[in-house]
């Protein structure tokens, strides 16, 4: 037999159809997309009537008005058994999402094969929907997460740094408490998941400023970001725990001055952010620890210490798959080097608006001893 030929388009009818479902049905059973979907399906399958139920009443039908009566009878029928179902015309199949039963498809007028193919893509979709929505509240719990362990120390100490300033110098004192309000105010923001490269960049500087204050301008600031990349998205507060890390674990240990270096570049279609400092630095495996949230805190260190690191690479992951995430180039003494590689474009990653700031900071480098910043380098 001289196999059969699709029609011109008919291929990509079909996989736009299916592309069209999923994208109805990303919000859910219940979601607003399910009458648009329900809509899509009649059409692909040809049928009179199409009918999408969860377990408790019909949520969208396409088609013919059908009788109360004999629907409900084929989608109990359906529910009740867990498998296809027939009753005056109709034929339901079952939606079992996870192995567990959420809803059924039912349709007259469509053959039994192409119903039950119709309710594995409609449980697929359902399926990655419900993927997404758990992956969107495991990244939120992490950044409340995150947030709650903003460090008790470093809040006492800039706090600290402004009194000591304010009689012996006033004008600093009232730059570093502008700062510390910045501060708080973007790490505690509700204005989204996301957030440009820039305003983390300008929280981070933010930052910096408090804690060069406190280290009385021995720590070296240097900032180095590439312009196109300052619009990118990252997840919220992403770039400063990375610097708190820095900070804390390189260069409060070592005696002396000690510098931060962040800088940011576009490689083809990623946006790739490094922070490094020239502190004590780890040992490679202790870092692998860290990133696994498997280190064990020594009695010593205050809570929450090095959990920031594994809860950044964790939303990371979470937001763009397992192949992007934080890499670590460290050894003792040699200090600490984080390089953080994202899209720089990504369907569904929009930022809100920047952080308000009472003192803009500028793209650039910040010296030792107060010098004003030069201009962003590419």
């Amino acid at each position: 037999m001289r196999r059969r030929r699709s029609t011109v388009g008919e291929t990509a009818a079909v996989l736009d159809a299916v592309h069209e479902i999923g994208e109805h049905l990303g919000d859910g059973l219940r979601g607003r997309g399910t009458p648009a979907a329900t809509r899509r399906l009649r059409s692909l399958l040809h049928a009179d009537t199409v009918v999408l139920a969860d377990l408790e009443q019909p949520l969208a039908i396409s088609g013919r008005v059908p009788d109360t009566d004999e629907l409900s009878a084929v989608l109990a029928r359906t529910f009740e058994h867990g498998a296809t179902a027939r009753h005056a015309g109709w034929t339901a199949v079952p939606l079992l999402v996870d192995g567990e039963l959420t809803g059924a498809l039912a349709a007259t007028g469509a053959g039994e094969s192409d119903l039950e193919a119709a309710g594995r893509l409609v449980t697929r979709c359902l399926d990655h929907s419900a993927l997404r929505r758990a992956r969107a509240r495991i990244a939120q719990a992490e950044l409340r997460t995150l947030r709650a362990q903003i460090s008790p120390h470093f809040l006492h100490n800039a706090l600290a740094v402004i009194a000591a300033r304010i009689k012996a110098d006033p004008p600093r004192a009232r730059t570093l408490l502008n700062d510390f309000a910045d501060y708080l105010r973007y790490s505690f923001s509700h204005q989204g998941d996301y957030a440009t490269v820039a305003a983390e960049l300008q929280a981070t500087q933010t930052y910096l400023e408090l804690q060069r204050a406190r280290f009385d301008d021995r720590m070296e600031i240097t900032v180095r970001m590439a312009p196109e990349i300052l619009p990118v998205a990252l997840p919220f507060l992403v770039v400063q725990p990375i610097v708190e890390n820095a900070v804390r674990h390189g260069l409060e240990p070592r005696p002396g001055p000690g510098t931060v270096t962040v800088s940011g570049f576009g490689e083809g279609p990623l946006c790739v952010i490094v922070i490094e400092d020239d502190g004590v630095g780890m040992d490679p495996e202790q870092a692998q620890a860290v990133l696994a949230g498997a280190w064990q805190r020594p009695v010593t260190e205050e809570p929450g210490a090095g959990v920031g690191l594994a809860n950044v690479d964790r939303r990371l992951r979470t937001v763009y798959g397992p192949e992007y995430g934080l890499v670590i180039e460290t050894a003792p003494g040699l200090g600490t080097k984080v390089v953080i590689r994202v899209p720089r474009f990504m369907r569904g990653v929009r930022a809100a608006g920047g952080p308000r700031s009472s003192r803009a900071h500028p793209v650039g480098r910040t010296a030792r001893g107060g010098q004003p910043p030069e201009p962003a380098a590419a």
